[in-house]
């Protein structure tokens, strides 16, 4: 491990096991750094929003970021949890590989995932970033966002394959159709040649989108008329794993 970065991470630690703000020599006396050493990760630290410097008595404390950052793990891992019976049953119900993704900027990330059972079938890994506007997952969240969001993609347009969108105006022809059936399609791959996709958003108790939860395949087994069929069983598994965060459809208000 780079040494930078390991006193980085110890000077982390110190201050978060720490219940008042540190100065530069207590550090540098806890730790075994020099003075010059410690002031240098700190500032780097401080640059990057992870700790600040309380000016009247020059020492420094952390910052919300960390936990931040663990609260947005923690929910991945509860979303998780929560969405497994639902993608398993999906899983079941399809025959085809489930995913669990989140939004994050213009991709997608995988949290999770279902492998089918089928020797033919498409190939993913947990944690594999994708771009959204590509997805049947990334397009099923972006229908519950405000159109505005679309514009970030208009640097990344960029064709994949014969199949991709590659225009705004083609993508948001694609979230408004997501908008008004409740789930988005691929039935030909827009990342990856030969893969067959259907979507749905998961939403939180306030009715914001935390996810989608979609099933995929080879377009040769998986026909456009078939992607439709499966379209009752991914919202299902989406409605599921909502309702379990909280979510309370209009209707039933």
């Amino acid at each position: 491990m780079d040494k930078a970065f390991r006193k980085g991470l110890r000077l982390l630690e110190a201050l978060a096991r720490s219940e008042k703000p540190r100065g530069i020599t207590d550090l540098a006396t806890e730790l075994a750094f020099t003075k010059s050493n410690v002031h240098r990760v700190l500032s780097t630290l401080q640059a990057e929003g992870y700790v600040e410097q309380i000016a009247a008595n020059s020492t420094y404390r952390l910052t919300t970021k960390l936990w931040e950052l663990g609260n947005d793990v923690m929910r991945r891992m509860d979303l998780i949890q929560i969405a497994r019976p639902a993608m398993a049953r999906l899983a079941e119900a399809t025959g085809e590989t489930v995913h669990l993704s989140v939004l994050r900027g213009t991709d997608v990330i995988y949290l999770d995932k279902i492998e089918s059972a089928h020797h033919i079938r498409a190939h993913t890994s947990v944690g594999m970033r994708a771009p959204a506007f590509t997805m049947a997952t990334g397009k099923a969240m972006l229908a519950h966002l405000p159109d505005s969001y679309l514009e970030l993609f208009r640097p990344h347009l960029r064709s994949y394959t014969s199949t991709t969108r590659t225009t705004i105006e083609a993508l948001r022809e694609d979230v408004e159709l997501a908008r008004r059936q409740g789930y988005a399609v691929v039935p030909h791959g827009e990342w990856r040649e030969g893969i067959a996709a259907c979507a749905a958003a998961i939403l939180n108790r306030s009715g914001e989108v935390v996810g989608a939860i979609g099933m995929s395949g080879p377009d040769s087994r998986i026909k456009r008329k078939q992607l439709k069929l499966f379209a009752d069983h991914v919202m299902e598994a989406a409605r599921t794993a909502s309702l379990a965060l909280g979510y309370a459809p209009r209707d039933e208000r």
